[in-house]
Parts: structure tokens; C-alpha cells; sequence
């Protein structure tokens, strides 16, 4: 090959890198998401210290983990079931209208000086019901926009979003809380979640997507049976459909073990970095972004990939590096040893992560991506059942040993997926947009 015809290749990989910004729909629903994925992360930090500072329980801090993710246990089908039948865009505004009205009260109380610990839990409940309600609607956007050509390559920018914001939110919290104090992040936060609203309302979606949603809504709407009814019926043979297709099953099984074992050290890394690393919330911020950081190269490694069938193969083996990973973590006492285990965890999360999404979207029918996704969304909502389990036998046998016990048992039983679920493993079968 000639020089002039690798420079004309490695200028076309290099377009194809980042194809999905030539879509200014796409870009300003990337900057909405990556707004309100910084807003989350800091929400998570910050309540998270301020619970621990409080009460200097582990039990009571993983309860923040619990509070923000237990929606997702309870309503993800729904909000799979609202990517389905209404106008994702009006959704995704609603939801971030919503979560900043609730992140502007928490900060009146932190200002004022009456914040209690419990209104941590109050505080990271609406973001949680915002994220069960909403995900999937976010997801399909990206279809929409994108198409199943460039979908890989937009759910893979949207994770380098997810993973930049776990990797500068918690900074900035640990940094804000560490020079100006909590409310002061709060206050930060809020400004965050509005650039979000901002970016999301100017959104244009395509005309064939508002169509399917008011040809939803229109059909539902003339139905003789009630509404409930048939809402429920939608969501069985929502239900039904994932269940049907083993790729989707594979996804939905890992994810329930990941975010069951691995997912909950998110909160205890705050209880690890002051009672074992022995650190204060500045240098605890930077050791939260680590993983971040690694996950945002995990991602952008997906995203320079031109073309790409082993989707399950990276969700599989990013998922099985993750849970080394923490093993490694969890048997860490040096600071800098942690960093550079959260490090590989990241990578390996964000082949669990990016791939969850496209897998599901890639290998469903158009009428049941959101409500395959929504199922997903369930399994998702193992995480807050995990960080109530975390944070009880922190309390007891302490931080290291949970993390540890987590872990390795989440490596074997994952591993045992991917054994007797060998579909994961293979190219994936595409269906058409």
C-alpha cells in the first residue's frame, strides 16, 4: 500500500471516529445527556460524603446507592414502555425539568443550613425516577437519529459522555466540597441539569419518530379495553419478546449479576477512601474519576472501531475485567494502587456498558426496542438491592471484605453465563432500522 493511500485510510477512520457529531440533532442530545450524567455523578458524590460525614455509617451511605437506583427496579418497564408509545423528546424534558426543581430544593436546604442526612435519600430518589423513566427514551433517540448504521458508533460517543462525566463529576464534587463546601456543589449541580434542559429542548427529532408516537398514542387511545389493561398488555408482550430472543436474555442475566456485585462499590468507594485509604474528599473525588477515566478509553477504543459484529464479546470480557478488577481494589491499601485498579475497571465497564444498549437495540424489531431496553432497565434495578446488601455486610465484616466477597463471586458467575450462554459470544444478527 502507498503512503498516499494509508493517509486517505487513516483520514476516512478518522471521519468515521466522529461520524455521529455531523448530526447537530445528535450533538445537542449529547451535550444534554453528558450535562445530566455530571449532574448524577455529583448528586452521588456529594450526598454520599455528606451521609457519611453525618452519620459515619456505611450501611447509611450505601443507602444513597439504594435510593438512586431503586426506581429502575420499579419502573424501568414503564419508562421502556414510554420509549414505545410517546414522544421521547417531550419525555426526556419533563424528566430533567423535574430533577431540577428537586436539585434546586436540596440546595435551598444546604444553603439555609437545614439539611438532614435523610434528605439525601429524598434528593437522589427524583434523578432515579427521572433515569427509570427516561433511559430507554434516551437510547432509542439515538436509533432515530442515527440509524442501526450509525448506531454503534452514537451509543459509543453517548458512553464516552457517561464515562467523562464519571470521571469529571465526582472531581468536581470531591474538589467543591473540599475548597467551598457542599452547598456550594449543589449549587454547581443545578447548573449542570439546566444546560441539560437547555440542549435537550432544542433537539429536532425526525418526523418518522413523532409519527410512531402519536400513531401509538391514537391507536391506544381508541381501544375499547381500558388503558391499564392495555398498558399491561403491552408490557407482557414486551416481556415476552426479550425473553424470546437468547442475545437479549444473555444481556439481561449479566447485567442483573453486574449490577448486583459490581455496580454497588460505587457508593463504598467514599466509606474506602476515608476510613481505609484515609483521605479527604479532594483526593476521594480524583479516586471516583479514576475509573472514569478508564472507562473513557474503553469507549472511545469502541468508537474508532469502523465496523464491528463481536458486540457480545466486549460486553462479555469487558464485564469480566471489571470484576478482577475490583478484586484487585479490594484488597488494595495503597492509594495509588486503587487508582490504577479503578483504572482497568473502568475499561472494562465500558465494554459492559456501551455494548448492554446497542446489543439490545441492534438484535430487537423496531416496535419492541424500547420495551426490550425498558427489561433491561429492570435488571439494572438489581444495583440498589446490591448496595443495601454492600452496605450491611460493610457494616459488619467491613468495606474491603464485602467489596472482596462481591467480586469474586460476581466473576463466577458471570463466567458461568458466558460458558452456558455461548450466544454472547457470537457475531450478532442484525435487524434493519
Amino acid at each position: 500500500m502507498s503512503n498516499n493511500s494509508r493517509i486517505l485510510l487513516n483520514a476516512s477512520n478518522y471521519r468515521h471516529v466522529y461520524s455521529a457529531f455531523k448530526d447537530s440533532n445528535y450533538r445537542l442530545l449529547w451535550g444534554s445527556n453528558f450535562t445530566m450524567y455530571v449532574s448524577r455523578w455529583m448528586q452521588m458524590t456529594v450526598l454520599s460524603w455528606f451521609v457519611l460525614n453525618i452519620t459515619d455509617s456505611p450501611f447509611k451511605v450505601g443507602l444513597v446507592g439504594f435510593c438512586g437506583m431503586a426506581p429502575n427496579l420499579l419502573l424501568g418497564v414503564f419508562g421502556g414502555y414510554l420509549a414505545d408509545k410517546l414522544d421521547r423528546k417531550k419525555l426526556l424534558s419533563v424528566t430533567q425539568i423535574l430533577n431540577l426543581l428537586a436539585a434546586m430544593t436540596m440546595t435551598f436546604l444546604l444553603v439555609v443550613g437545614i439539611a438532614e442526612y435523610w434528605h439525601a435519600y429524598v434528593a437522589i430518589i427524583f434523578p432515579g425516577l427521572g433515569w427509570a423513566l427516561d433511559m430507554p427514551s434516551r437510547k432509542s433517540l439515538i436509533m432515530d437519529l442515527m440509524g442501526s448504521d450509525g448506531l454503534t458508533n452514537g451509543i459509543a460517543f453517548d458512553s464516552v459522555g457517561m464515562h467523562m462525566s464519571k470521571m469529571v463529576g465526582p472531581a468536581i464534587a470531591g474538589t467543591l466540597i473540599a475548597f467551598v463546601g457542599i452547598s456550594s456543589a449543589y449549587v454547581f449541580l443545578c447548573s449542570c441539569i439546566f444546560m441539560g434542559c437547555i440542549f435537550i429542548f432544542k433537539v429536532k427529532q425526525p418526523e418518522k419518530s413523532v409519527a410512531h408516537a402519536n400513531k401509538s398514542y391514537d391507536v391506544g387511545k381508541g381501544k375499547s379495553e381500558g388503558q391499564v389493561n392495555l398498558i399491561f398488555r403491552n408490557l407482557l408482550e414486551g416481556f415476552k419478546y426479550a425473553f424470546s430472543n437468547q442475545v437479549v436474555v444473555a444481556v439481561i442475566v449479566i447485567t442483573v449479576f453486574m449490577n448486583l456485585l459490581l455496580f454497588p462499590y460505587m457508593t463504598m468507594v467514599t466509606v474506602v477512601s476515608k476510613v481505609l485509604l484515609e483521605v479527604g474528599p479532594f483526593l476521594m473525588g480524583i479516586l471516583m474519576a479514576s475509573d472514569g477515566f478508564g472507562a473513557l478509553v474503553g469507549s472511545a477504543i469502541i468508537a474508532a472501531q469502523s465496523s464491528m459484529k463481536s458486540h457480545g464479546r466486549v460486553f462479555f470480557y469487558g464485564s469480566i475485567l471489571s470484576l478482577i478488577s475490583l478484586m484487585l481494589f479490594s484488597i488494595s491499601g495503597s492509594y495509588m494502587f486503587s487508582v490504577f485498579t479503578l483504572l482497568f475497571l473502568g475499561c472494562g465497564t465500558a465494554g459492559f456498558g456501551t455494548m448492554q444498549s446497542a446489543i439490545v437495540l441492534l438484535v430487537s424489531d423496531t416496535e419492541y426496542r424500547g420495551r426490550a431496553l425498558g427489561t433491561v432497565t429492570i435488571a439494572i434495578g438489581a444495583g440498589p438491592i446490591g448496595a443495601l446488601i454492600i452496605g450491611m455486610v460493610s457494616e459488619n465484616i467491613g468495606v474491603a471484605n464485602a467489596l472482596l466477597i462481591n467480586a469474586f463471586v460476581g466473576l463466577v458467575i458471570v463466567s458461568l453465563c458466558g460458558w452456558l450462554m455461548p450466544s454472547i459470544r457470537q457475531d450478532m444478527d442484525i435487524k434493519s432500522p
